[in-house]
């Protein structure tokens, strides 16, 4: 595929998905290196959404430790059960954070950031390998159909290793 995405405007948020899923998919077959296919993805979900910071954090013994990512610097390591990020790593589960001020233990990588979607990413034996993280500087920006979608790309990046 060639490294260009063609973005639908004037359509709903799930048909952005719908079009943008077979892409990415594209995009990551056949390239075996994790860190480009991770940068690609995260370069993808920003430019097709414009939000503030989209990147992953990968499990690096007792850390979650940045790794590529498309917006300003960010916390560099995160343990386990801290913060969004750190919570799904420990619970197995996504988080959808529509005001990071209300949630207890918030790491504040960024006062801009004000709502978070987090959702992990499983090796194939079911172990929490990273997680996606994205974040926006405005409210009722992110929601379930995010949460839903990033779920999709989260098994996708598991199909690579």
């Amino acid at each position: 595929m060639a490294e260009e995405l063609k973005l639908a405007t004037g359509i709903d948020k799930t048909e952005i998905y719908k079009s943008l899923l077979p892409q990415l998919e594209a995009l990551v077959s056949g390239e075996p290196d994790l860190t480009a296919n991770l940068a690609n993805l995260a370069a993808a979900l920003r430019e097709a959404f414009g939000w503030w910071w989209v990147g992953f954090y990968l499990v690096k013994q007792d850390n979650l430790v940045l790794g590529p990512f498309q917006g300003p610097i960010a916390c560099t390591r995160i343990a386990r059960g801290k913060g969004v990020c750190g919570t799904v790593w420990a619970e197995r589960k996504s988080l959808l954070v529509p005001d990071v001020n209300s949630f207890s233990g918030h790491i504040a990588c960024s006062s801009s950031s004000v709502s978070e979607i987090v959702v992990p990413i499983f090796e194939k034996q079911q172990q929490v390998m990273g997680v996606l993280d994205v974040d926006s500087e405005r409210y009722d920006v992110l929601d379930e159909t995010d949460m839903l979608y990033l779920e999709k790309i989260s098994r996708l990046i598991t199909k690579l290793l």
